[in-house]
């Protein structure tokens, strides 16, 4: 099954009373919090805030996106632990980090093996709390392609690492749906835009319809729940956001046969 979600960083000017208002008026089921603006790191008042903020609303945490980075992070004084401490107070099921900050072109097998202890060794600590980690699909990491995203879940291999997906704008749909069902065992969380391959240009979901079903289609097949999630939207528009949000509710209706 699939939720419906806004990851909050779309819109980084507005505040959590904002985007939640924001979320509600466009009939979605969550939020995926930042940590880079609307829940800081180690800010655990507003963690709990922000959770019973968005309890009040009817909506779900649906994840922390912590911005964590494996490799770079706890040299720059952001230690997991903290990241750890605001999810939990946050409620948030999921916490997605960034898988490194090498490109896999660039990295050499000692990197791999850094990267895949120190995820063993924050899943550990996220199993303590019940909460699962994910991967950014991104560029810049080692899950910047299709094959070295399955690597590194493959060869972690821990039951609470898993990763997230997002249609990588400059390869061929085909490439995209390959990455896709490689990654099927592992996907924790979708998110969902439609842009132009140069990055310049995003465009409104709908335009994406047929992609997206397509995706939609091949991400049901887990039989797992995930959370399909919109990030970023045309000219940062709050407009541009409530159409998309009418565009992934068709989607997702669509992927359940209503």
């Amino acid at each position: 099954m699939f939720h419906s979600g806004l990851v909050s960083i779309t819109f980084r000017k507005l505040t959590p009373a904002q985007i939640v208002n924001l979320v509600a008026q466009g009939g979605l089921e969550g939020i995926e919090w930042g940590g880079d603006v609307h829940v800081p790191h180690g800010d655990i008042q507003r963690a709990q805030v922000v959770r019973r903020m968005t309890a009040d609303a009817g909506l779900a945490v649906a994840a922390y996106g912590s911005y964590y980075r494996l490799d770079a992070s706890e040299r720059e004084g952001l230690e997991f632990a903290t990241v750890l401490e605001t999810a939990v107070a946050l409620g948030a099921p999921t916490i997605r980090v960034w898988a490194g900050g090498k490109g896999s072109a660039d990295a050499d097998e000692a990197h791999w093996q850094e990267i895949i202890q120190l995820s063993r060794c924050i899943a550990d600590m996220a199993d303590a709390a019940g909460i699962d980690i994910a991967y950014e699909f991104h560029g810049g990491t080692l899950t910047d392609t299709n094959e070295t995203a399955l690597r590194l879940v493959r060869e972690v291999n821990h039951p609470r690492v898993k990763t997230y997906w997002q249609p990588a704008t400059d390869r061929s749909e085909v490439v995209r749906l390959e990455g896709l069902r490689s990654v099927l065992p592992w996907l924790a969380n979708i998110h969902a835009f439609y842009w132009r391959p140069d990055f310049a240009h995003r465009c409104l979901l709908r335009e994406g319809l047929a992609s997206w079903t397509e995706y939609l289609q091949v991400a049901a097949t887990t039989g797992h729940d995930h959370w399909v999630m919109i990030e970023f939207v045309r000219d940062d528009s709050p407009a541009a956001f409530l159409e998309d949000a009418a565009a992934l509710k068709e989607l997702i209706g669509r992927a359940a046969g209503r």
